[in-house]
């Protein structure tokens, strides 16, 4: 009790604590933006789906879908945009959205030939090859033949495998001015038929000539007549060895107008048996080039006043003159 007779308050001190807020749970928030950015991407969504037609939506898909396809096949779309990937699809500015029906389909079969054709041309092409290696093989290996592989000629060539059996000023393959087959030619085109026999490709068979005439003059028995003979002969000497008569593409006479060595016109290398053995590509390309060989109607030729009669007509003034006069 104090002096004046009051009793004493009691000092109470208040002291406040400071610190940091306690937590409010603010991750709602982060919830709550990420469902308002989902919900705008879906609206978003819905209002394109509803807004396109159903080829700008295929061809969204094939954007996505198929990029290769239209990349390797080409054709602008909706991936056509410069990047380093084309997309797939078609142009989604088009009033229809995609291409026509069975395009792609029609390109994909399209490639499809080209790669089986490809193929089939390097196997063809490796079947030559192997068949030029067994020749050489089988002349190699044979005595009689190896003495005069000189003669033989192998080598690839554009249109397949060219066989070439070469005169020699000492060892002739046909009698002088005659198509008669020496008996080593005929071994030689024996041998060769045996492996020709073997695969399927076709051949063509063509007589050369030196640039040296034939006795008998050209309107009687020449060169033509001659390389012509000389190519029939070894072809059925080839037949006889068990070539089919089917795979001979053509047998033809070429005279001098081909000449292995054409600045040595009369060197008798220049007589010479030709065996082609043709890739199916150039078998192809010869076929093609008979089918599209215009046909002449000789009607055509005749004067319309002579046609259907049975004498021709005057000829016109001066064509007398104009008449070639034979050859002795």
């Amino acid at each position: 009790m104090a002096a004046s007779g009051k009793p004493l308050q009691p000092i109470i001190v208040k002291r406040v604590k400071k610190g940091g807020h306690g937590a409010h749970g603010g991750a709602w928030k982060i919830a709550y933006a990420d469902f308002v950015t989902a919900m705008m991407a879906f609206f978003l969504l819905m209002w394109l789906l509803g807004s396109t037609t159903e080829g700008d939506r295929k061809g969204i898909a094939d954007y996505f879908n198929q990029p290769l396809k239209v990349m390797l096949f080409g054709g602008p779309g909706s991936g056509g945009a410069t990047s380093i990937l084309d997309g797939g699809g078609d142009d989604l500015t088009k009033s229809v959205g995609e291409v026509a029906s069975g395009e792609v389909e029609q390109k994909v079969r399209e490639l499809g030939a080209q790669l089986a054709r490809a193929e089939a041309i390097r196997q063809d092409k490796q079947r030559i090859a192997t068949l030029r290696d067994k020749i050489e093989n089988i002349i190699n290996i044979n005595p009689q033949l190896a003495e005069y592989k000189n003669q033989i000629r192998l080598e690839m060539v554009q249109d397949g495998l060219n066989i070439q059996i070469v005169d020699d000023q000492n060892r002739a393959m046909f009698d002088t001015g005659s198509a008669l087959v020496k008996p080593y030619m005929r071994d030689i085109l024996r041998a060769i038929a045996q492996a020709l026999a073997e695969v399927d490709n076709r051949i063509s068979l063509s007589g050369h000539t030196d640039a040296t005439p034939y006795g008998s003059g050209e309107r009687a028995y020449s060169n033509w007549e001659l390389s012509a003979d000389r190519a029939n002969a070894s072809r059925r000497e080839l037949v006889a060895a068990g070539l089919p008569e089917g795979k001979l593409a053509r047998v033809v006479g070429m005279a001098d107008k081909q000449l292995l060595l054409p600045d040595q016109p009369f060197d008798p290398r220049n007589r010479r048996i030709s065996i082609l053995v043709l890739t199916r590509e150039a078998e192809e390309r010869m076929s093609k080039s008979l089918e599209a060989a215009p046909v002449v109607d000789d009607a055509q030729d005749v004067p319309a006043a002579v046609q259907g009669q049975g004498k021709p007509a005057a000829p016109p003034p001066g064509a007398a003159a104009r008449q070639s006069v034979p050859l002795n």
